[in-house]
């Protein structure tokens, strides 16, 4: 039975009831079927579900329906269904309409060994459009490619080739039955039956397989040859493709893709006719549009003329349907939408939550149905009839707000009513994890029943009153406090079971009574069988009903059915909330498109009539034209003059102002906060630099590049340029030349339309070849028109649809490794979702101005949002946040009269005729006064006779927001039309704000405002609206949304008034509000004010601190005159922080009159306030109030009748009188709300937040659940964000939805180069960016620049000349000659400036003087100079790069275990211990060390053998002691190793351990043993020589036994600091032609090849110690002259620690441990050469190294004391003097260093006579010189014959020092002793064993400690004096 009529035309009902009546009494095997004229004729009555029905759509049951209807509760819903679909499942009659079961068709098994896989033929080729869409595919000729649906792959559809006659044609007429087709797959041909075809292609149907039913579509191939889905096959005459002008009826359509929101979302899409959105893989590429309507249906009395547009939608699609009733509607599924008709509103599905992870709206994999679905009959009654002209008889167009359960069919006038998803998810409950649920209160058994639910709606609804409309926000509030109550009542009662619910039997009593107080506002039908019963009643009434009669704002139907439980629906009747919620469901774009529509139809035109004569009657055009033919030929003065003075248009052309140029307009300058938020941007980049994560290396780049991408507005970018060319932005970056700068910055700034996609590839291509170049992808205003590429075909034209996304997300873009971006946005809400591509810690929100003393500072305060809503607390007369009733009423009464028409297209008509006739009412025609609101004719008051004041002819700005730019230019022209005729064009401009187009100004406003600014040029014009500045004039703003444009600080008003109930959502809103944000100036506030009577009262009232809310609000509640303007309002501006007011500072400067100075500062607001705040703030209110009867004609303070004198306008507050200093700003905009917008932004009671901020974030979001918290108050952005991220989730046509979490792990993928700005509008972002662009640029220079020291060697004249000769350029030096060159005791380190020089035979010889003033003049800051980091750098923790990574960072956590611990134990003399020291050796390095065979166990660390040759390794191990230092130590020598292998070991404290090993995982440590926690750098280099030394020995036994001579292993180690930086190597240049001196080249080198220079060094194990010099600027080739000198070296030396065995560092010493060491190495006659071709950088590191200790008492008495001068650290013993806590040892050196005036007097200055010390070198100041002797044997000192010495200093001399050595030396008279011991007893011993007291005299109290406690061993020292 292959189809149901044949090709001929019949009368085809007829037809198809019989065939299908034969059809199933052949299947049929029980019931005898109905007959068939009972099917014809009473088909509304019932009908029945069929398996198949059911099958495909089974996710459009609700969760517990599924339940009560389904044998089988586990099954798995996927949402694939499109429209079409749904569209299509009329024709499912296959089941025939007998109310027998189905019987499973039995299909044949499939042949032995073919594929039996769903979606390929039974020869195993893939048949799915997804696979074969970009597939070549030939068909003979005649055939078609179509798609069939198999129900086992919903989403998929699999492509046929079929013989286009036996398909119907474009009627759905004139198909042949049977079949023809063939298998595209395989190619086999020539299947005749459907049957046989749908068994070859694996349909595997439970039902007789039929073409009608299976064979859906036609393919079409798109533009880009892509093969889709296209129209619907029309088997049915009533499906035609031509659209619905036969097809009147409604039923639910619900399209959903595969990805759905839980929430409805819906598109701003358009389409004519039926709508279909192919979601078969979650993407919605339309191929085919062929399907759109396009014939215009003829639709009589209906809501629209034309094709109708319809919208589709991620989740919600319509079809608006009229006509006669033909044929039922079929439909609605149990919890499924119902349809909308009307007003264009669209509906979503009802999403069942059947699976856990339904909140994640990810693709669930569809498993096939088991079972069959037993169909359920429909009883009869379950059809609503809509009546015919309901809308036009009642003027009321019924909403239904879809309840609980299930909806009826609706057919007949479907146009007339509109359904509503609104608080649909309400009534289901989410399924939410149990840690969200005990965060919300609740648990999870407790949940509300449907009765419950009930009872809650009707409550809401009662309290709504008349005037609100039902926020799904609101009730979701409502319900989640009942379930917390319901929570609490259970704990209370301590149950696991439910409370006892509402009974059924009590819910329809319950629900009246609670109806019963709404003074019939709300009613209840209760109805027994179905919903259809209580909705048909409601509607019956309403269209019987007379005008005069009241109606019900809502009736709540419930249908208390037994056997369905309790199900119910809302029918919204208020002819002000119908209309509201009907508009509200529409997107912006949406009723834009609507109202464009009204205004080209001309459905608009019994407005436009209404409006063409005035308020009193007159015709309004004949009026205009008989006042301008009265005024003749002359104008109405522009400036300088009454309104009643005219003049000829030429002299108005002519009139020049005075010039007064307000500098403050001009200067770009960046604020402190701007400052700051550019630096939190930074250091958010340097923390993705920082994490780890590879994804940004900042060392790679030197140049900073930029693009700036703003939406569609002429003016924003025009603005954008503005800045960057102020901002000298482009030369800092070094981008553009000064003078070309200008013209270039254009191609910095791309506007989002057409063209950017050629100027992105450009901006593209050029990050691709500058990889140093780090570009900054800058996404203005990032919130606007964020949606999907791939929604993209649903826009219909919509041009920037997609662009964003397009450019943001591009792959190129998120794989640059040089490219950042940042997304600024005012209004980030959309870009916080759970699929943000942002990470939450790469959002820099801006700065709140918390503190006071913050305040102070700025010059200027924001007042945005916050301060608006708070302003109303303030009580002033006029406030700031305004709703003008008179309006409101005036549109409710047109409204009523127009139920057809958009509400914004009657407000704008009525908003025309109001400032039309304000202006006339000013002008001409007085009468008029009292038909314009007060509001509107202050504004035009203020507007017209401002500039008259004065000469210099400025006024304020207006702005008149239309969002619809059609209306908008209908506004213009109007209103400039009334102001030609009134004379008054040269008085002010009329501006159209398009964002697509530029300003148009006229010329000679233009002149006005070029004198006003002076030296512009002549050709020009204004291009942002700040260039307006001064100007009077209305700007009436179009566009969907406000771009973000700065406005000039004229504007004083702005009119909001057609902003309505279609922006509930939280951007919309606050964003128009924005417009009016701005910064006002502290100075301005200081205008005269009004003096105040401040009764007692109200004088403690000024003083209430922020807590007392009630009293604030009972004081609000009282009508207040403008002398009790200030009461109860401090702690209200101080709420957060921004008073828009000076501070405490400036309270004495504010000019108050004294009458209410006096009292507010002798009150002493000390309980919570300061003065200044209060005192500021009520300035500011009385301004307001100043203002009063300026603003609002209802205060005047003259009783005037307001027909005749009209408002006095008092002078803006801060005016001087002739108007010498332009226009202040003295207050910040005014604006004008409508109601609905005024009661969602106006501060709500008790401190909670404005009730804007609880609505849905942005229309392309959508709530994740209905059960979440509240936003509170005190949220701060970042909190805010971080709720956003947790509660909202992206709709389907968001850029952001395809970031879906990854299926494996669930983690979402945020880019890592990606931030966000947010911050308050017009705060000041585009500087703030422009400025961290700026500091990101420096920083990186910085990056690439290292501060090296840069100082000259010190004490150059007192060195010994070196006699013996060397020759220049010799790369080593020659051991025989070099030794015979003296040692140069001299320390010419400039860091030891500031120590005791050592004494030379020279240094006596040089002028005291000379040296006293040289040190004088020392500065103590050393000298460094920025040098450019090269490749051969050492690195700190802060550089990342590809080459060394491996070798800085462990590949993963796991790894970090992997560094094994080792103890290594040796003896040492010098401690008399054996010492353990412990080496951390991470894997990789284990091949340097010896480990034994069997236990692990350290033995020694492998060494080289001084013959080895390799080039790619240096023999010496090295050595770095590291303090404090463990990130910005220079301790990564990768890059200065060359790459090659090394050996480095860190060696660092013990408790230091833990922080070095998690920034160098990779390094070897080795730490020392505990006791040397608080110990000097002496005590790391001396253990590092003993452990040396101790391994040296190990090594050599070891090679030993394979055969090694002892003396051929390698001796030497490198000690090298961690702030050593860059090498380099010199050679002096021969310029022997001239007689200048040669000059210097220097090139810099890497470690490796240092090292390897210095370790290829002749005889090298004959020399103790190797270094290079100090780096200099001012090395000079004199300086070089010498290749190789005997000198001390520091910083960097190789050491040889066979040969100075016997020589230690000095384990004790903080300070000078080198120098000491270099003498005595020098003093046993050990060689140490410097190469002085080699130069070493020194980096200057801030933090750690050598610093010193804070010196703080041991016990600390009060936390405030003075700082401890270096001569407290030292102190009798025994006294009772201070204890401090620091190591003894650091003590001494410090005071040793401040105390040569006390101990050494004598040595002053005297370089003659130095002192002498014997065995050390300690710093006793700068002072002093001192004479170093070696007491060894055989130790070669310096001659003292002759010498008389100033002062002796024994430091823990040791027994070499004997009587007879010091008896040597001779002393001055008078020469003082310094004896210093490690305790008293030795002390005494000491002085008896050198016999000291024969020629030193003491005294007892010469005896001093170290200022520690005895646990700290402090050291004793005794002084004396010389006989």
């Amino acid at each position: 039975m292959g189809n149901s009529y044949a090709g001929q035309l019949k009368s085809a009902q007829f037809e198809e009831a019989l065939h299908n009546s034969i059809e199933a009494s052949l299947r049929c095997s029980s019931v005898v079927p109905r007959p068939i004229f009972s099917q014809l004729y009473l088909d509304p009555d019932q009908h029945p579900f069929s398996s198949a029905d059911v099958k495909p759509k089974v996710e459009d049951l609700d969760k517990d329906l599924v339940h009560r209807y389904t044998q089988n509760g586990s099954l798995d819903f996927s949402n694939n269904l499109t429209v079409n679909e749904m569209e299509d499942d009329e024709d499912d009659e296959e089941m025939s309409d007998s109310n027998s079961p189905p019987i499973p068709y039995s299909q044949k098994p499939a042949p032995e060994g073919s594929c039996t896989t769903d979606g390929f033929c039974q020869a195993g080729k893939d048949l799915r459009l997804v696979s074969l869409c970009m597939e070549q595919i030939d068909i003979p000729a005649g055939f078609l490619l179509v798609g069939a649906k198999s129900p086992n792959l919903p989403e998929h559809i699999l492509v046929c080739a079929v013989d286009k006659r036996f398909l119907p044609d474009d009627h759905g007429k004139n198909a042949l039955l049977g079949f023809s087709g063939n298998c595209i797959g395989c190619g086999e041909r020539g299947f005749r039956y459907f049957t046989e075809f749908s068994n070859h292609i694996n349909l595997k149907l439970t039902t007789q397989p039929k073409k009608q039913k299976h064979l859906k579509y036609y393919l079409v191939r798109s533009s880009q040859g892509v093969l889709s889905k296209g129209p619907l096959i029309c088997w049915k005459e009533c499906r035609s493709r031509q659209s619905s002008a036969t097809c009147h009826s409604m039923k639910p359509n619900s399209s959903v893709s595969s990805t759905v929101t839980p929430e409805n979302g819906t598109t701003n899409g358009y389409k004519s006719g039926f709508i279909q959105t192919d979601a078969a893989n979650g993407n919605s590429s339309h191929g085919g549009k062929s399907n759109a309507s396009s014939s215009t249906p003829a639709r009589p009395g209906n809501y629209s003329l034309s094709p109708r547009p319809s919208y589709a939608s991620g989740d919600q699609a319509t079809m608006f349907i009229s006509g006669p009733p033909k044929k039922r509607h079929r439909g609605w599924y149990p919890g499924s939408p119902v349809p909308q008709p009307g007003l264009v509103v669209p509906v979503p599905t009802v999403r069942p939550l059947s699976r856990t992870e339904s909140l994640l709206s990810a693709p669930v994999p569809q498993t096939p149905l088991t079972g069959i679905l037993q169909p359920r009959p429909i009883p009869a009654g379950e059809t609503v009839i809509v009546p015919e002209n309901l809308l036009s008889n009642s003027g009321v167009r019924p909403v239904i707000l879809i309840g609980y359960g299930t909806l009826p069919y609706f057919y007949g006038n479907v146009g007339d009513i509109v359904v509503s998803p609104l608080l649909v998810n309400c009534y289901k409950i989410p399924q939410l994890e149990n840690k969200d649920l005990e965060h919300l209160g609740l648990t999870g058994s407790q949940l509300l029943s449907v009765e419950n639910m009930i009872l809650l709606t009707i409550q809401y609804l009662v309290r709504l009153g008349p005037d609100q409309i039902p926020l799904r926000e609101e009730f979701e509030q409502i319900m989640l406090k009942a379930m917390q109550e319901f929570t609490l009542r259970e704990k209370a009662l301590q149950m696991g079971a439910q409370c006892t619910p509402v009974s059924p039997g009590q819910l329809p009593w319950l629900a009246r009574l609670i109806a019963s107080v709404s003074q019939d506002l709300v009613h209840v039908i209760v109805t027994q069988n179905s919903l259809a019963e209580g909705i048909s009643e409601t509607l019956r009434t309403l269209s019987e009903m007379r005008h005069y009669q009241r109606l019900p704002d809502y009736v709540v139907a419930i249908c208390a059915s037994k056997i369905r439980g309790n199900e119910f629906c809302v029918v919204v009747l208020g002819q002000h909330q119908s209309r509201a919620l009907a508009e509200s469901v529409l997107t912006t774009s949406e009723f834009l498109k609507e109202i464009s529509y009204e205004l080209i139809t001309g459905k608009v035109s019994f407005l436009a009539s209404h409006f063409k004569t005035t308020s009193l009657g007159d015709d309004l055009d004949k009026l205009l034209d008989k006042m301008q033919q009265r005024r003749g030929e002359s104008v109405v003065t522009p400036f300088n003059g009454d309104l009643n003075e005219c003049v000829s248009a030429q002299e108005a052309a002519a009139m020049i102002p005075t010039q007064n140029l307000d500098l403050d307009n001009e200067t770009f300058q960046i604020y402190q906060p701007q400052l700051t938020v550019a630096r939190k941007l930074l250091s958010q980049v340097c923390a993705i630099a920082d994490s780890g994560s590879q994804s940004l290396d900042l060392g790679h780049f030197s140049k900073v590049d930029f693009i700036i991408i703003v939406p569609r507005s002429e003016v924003l970018v025009q603005q954008t340029l503005q800045r960057i060319r102020q901002s000298g932005v482009l030369v800092d970056l070094g981008l553009e030349e000064n003078g070309t700068a200008y013209q270039r910055a254009e191609k910095y700034v791309v506007r989002l339309d057409n063209e950017i996609q050629t100027k992105f590839e450009v901006f593209m291509r050029r990050v691709k070849q500058n990889p140093y170049t780090l570009f900054v992808l800058v996404h203005d205003n990032s919130h606007v028109e964020l949606t999907s590429v791939i929604s993209g075909s649903l826009s219909h034209g919509e041009p920037s649809h997609g662009l964003a996304d397009r450019v943001i997300n591009c792959r190129e873009v998120l794989e640059a490794f040089n490219l950042l971006v940042l997304q600024v946005s005012s209004f980030p809400y959309t870009l916080q979702t759970q699929q943000s591509r942002i990470s939450s810690s790469n959002e820099v929100h801006w700065i709140q101005l918390d503190s006071m003393e913050d305040m102070s500072r700025q010059e200027k305060l924001y007042f945005g949002l916050n301060e608006y809503s708070k302003s109303l607390q303030w009580g002033i007369t006029s406030p700031l946040l305004r709703c003008d009733e008179t309006f409101e009423k005036m549109v409710n009464t047109l409204l009523e009269r127009y139920p057809r028409l958009h509400s914004m297209v009657v407000r704008c008509y009525l908003l025309i005729q109001q400032y039309s006739e304000a202006l006339m009412a000013l002008t001409t025609m007085a009468s008029l006064r009292d038909h314009s609101t007060p509001e509107t004719l202050s504004i035009m008051d203020d507007l017209i006779s401002y500039p008259g004041k004065t000469r210099s002819g400025r006024g304020h700005m207006l702005i008149i927001r239309v969002p619809s730019v059609q209306l908008a230019m209908l506004a213009k022209e109007r209103l400039q039309e009334v102001r030609d005729k009134l004379g008054l064009q040269y008085r002010f401009e009329i501006i159209l704000g398009n964002p697509a187009s530029e300003l148009s100004v006229a010329t000679h406003f233009v002149a006005r405002l070029k004198t006003w600014r002076g030296n512009e040029p002549e050709e020009w014009t204004p291009r942002t609206y700040q260039d307006l500045e001064g100007l009077p004039c209305i700007v009436i703003l179009t566009g969907k949304d406000p771009l973000g444009e700065t406005f000039p600080r004229s504007l004083k008003y702005c009119d909001l008034r057609l902003i309505d109930s279609s922006y509930l959502t939280r951007t919309a809103l606050e964003q128009e509000v924005g417009l009016a944000c701005c910064y006002v100036s502290k100075e301005v506030i200081r205008g005269p004010a009004v003096a105040l009577d401040l009764s007692g009262k109200e004088q403690e009232r000024a003083t209430a601190s922020e807590n007392d809310a009630d009293e604030l609000l009972m004081d609000l509640e009282r009508p207040q005159s403008n002398s009790s303007a200030v009461t109860g309002t401090s702690g209200s501006i101080m709420e957060n922080g921004v008073s828009s007011s000076s501070t405490a500072d400036k309270s004495q400067k504010l000019s108050l009159t004294p009458s209410f100075q006096s009292p507010a500062n002798s009150m002493g607001l000390d309980e919570g306030v300061s003065t200044g705040t209060a005192g500021a703030g009520d300035t500011l209110k009385q301004e307001c109030d100043s203002l009063g009867p300026q603003m609002a004609s209802s205060t005047t303070s003259k009783p005037s009748s307001s027909s005749s004198s009209g408002p006095r306008a008092l002078p803006w507050p801060g005016q001087p009188p002739q108007g010498c200093r332009g226009l202040p700003a003295a207050l910040p905009p005014i604006v004008i709300l409508s109601k609905a917008a005024y009661s969602l932004l106006g501060s709500q009671r008790g401190g909670k937040p404005p009730a804007s901020s609880s609505l849905l974030p942005h229309a392309d979001v959508a709530w994740v659940s209905s059960l979440r918290p509240l936003l509170h108050k005190d949220m701060s952005s970042e909190e805010q964000s971080l709720y956003y991220r947790q509660w909202t989730s992206p709709r389907q046509h968001h850029a952001d939805f395809s970031n879906q979490p990854d299926p494996a792990s669930g983690v979402r993928t945020c880019h890592p180069r990606r931030l966000l700005l947010t911050g308050p509008p017009q705060v000041g972002k585009t500087g703030s960016y422009l400025q961290f662009l700026r500091i990101l640029f420096r920083m990186l220079i910085r990056l690439l620049e290292v501060d090296v020291y840069d100082e000259g060697e010190i004490n150059t004249g007192h060195s010994e000349s070196n006699e013996v000769s060397q020759s220049e350029g010799e790369p080593w030096p020659d051991i025989e000659s070099f030794s015979k060159m003296p040692f140069d005791v001299s320390v010419h380190d400039p860091k030891y400036s500031l120590m005791s020089l050592v004494y030379t035979e020279k240094l006596a010889a040089v002028k005291q003087e000379a040296i006293k003033d040289a040190k004088a003049e020392e500065p103590r800051k050393r000298g460094t100079v920025s040098m450019m980091l090269t490749k051969y750098a050492a690195y700190n923790t802060f550089h990342h790069c590809e080459q060394c990574h491996q070798y800085m960072d462990f590949t993963s956590a796991s790894q970090m275990s992997d560094s094994t611990l080792h103890a290594f134990t040796f003896s040492s003399s010098m401690l008399g211990e054996e010492v353990q020291l412990y080496f951390i050796i991470p894997k990789s390095k284990e091949s340097h060390f010896v480990f034994s065979k069997q236990g692990k166990h350290l033995e020694s660390m492998r060494l080289p053998l001084v013959s080895d040759k390799n080039l790619n390794a240096v023999k010496s191990p090295i050595f770095t002691p590291s303090s404090g230092r463990h990130e910005h130590g220079l301790l990564n020598l990768f890059h200065a190793m060359e790459g090659i292998s090394h050996l480095h070991l860190l060696v660092v404290k013990e408790y230091e351990m833990p922080l070095y090993r998690k920034y160098w995982p990779n390094h070897i440590m080795l730490v020392l043993p505990g006791m040397f926690n608080n110990a000097g750098v002496g005590a790391a280099r001396f253990l590092i020589k003993e452990l040396s030394y101790h391994n040296l020995e190990l090594e050599r036994n070891r090679l030993e036994e394979l055969g090694v001579k002892r003396q051929c292993v390698w001796p030497f180690i490198v000690v090298m600091d961690d702030s050593c930086v860059l090498w380099n190597v010199h050679s002096v240049q021969d310029q022997s032609s001239q007689p200048m001196e040669a000059g210097v080249s220097s090139k810099n080198v890497s470690l490796k090849s240092v090292l390897q220079h210095i370790e290829a060094t002749p005889k090298i194990i004959h020399y103790a110690i190797l270094g290079i010099q100090k780096w200099s600027s001012k090395l000079t080739s004199q300086s070089l002259k010498a290749p190789f000198s005997r000198c001390h070296v520091h910083d960097f030396i190789l050491l040889n620690i066979d040969l100075t065995q016997n020589v230690q560092y000095d384990f004790n010493r903080y300070f000078c441990e080198d120098v000491d060491f270099n003498l005595r190495t020098n003093s046993s006659g050990l060689l140490i050469c410097r190469f002085n071709n080699f130069s070493l950088m020194k980096k200057h590191v801030q933090v750690g190294g050598q610093r010193d200790f804070i010196i703080k008492p041991k016990i600390m008495v009060s936390e405030s004391l003075a700082p401890i001068l270096p001569l407290q650290y030292v102190c009798a013993p025994d006294s009772e003097h201070t204890l401090l806590a620091a190591p003894a040892q650091f003590l001494l050196e410090k005071f040793l260093q401040h105390a040569s005036y006390k101990l050494f007097p004598k040595a002053i200055h005297n370089f003659k006579s130095p002192v002498l010390a014997v065995d050390c070198y300690l710093n006793i100041g700068p002072e002093v010189a001192i004479c170093y002797v070696s007491s060894r044997p055989h130790s070669s000192n310096v001659s003292c014959k002759g010498l008389l010495f100033s002062g002796l200093l024994l430091y823990l001399c040791d027994s070499f020092v004997g009587a007879d050595l010091l008896k040597k030396f001779k002393f001055l008279k008078g020469a003082t002793l310094c004896v210093i011991c490690q305790d008293r007893s030795s002390l005494r011993q000491t002085i008896v064993r050198l016999e000291l007291e024969d020629e030193w005299q003491f005294r007892l109290r010469d005896e001093f400690q170290t200022a520690n406690s005895s646990d700290d061993k402090p050291l004793y020292f005794l002084t004396g004096r010389h006989v």
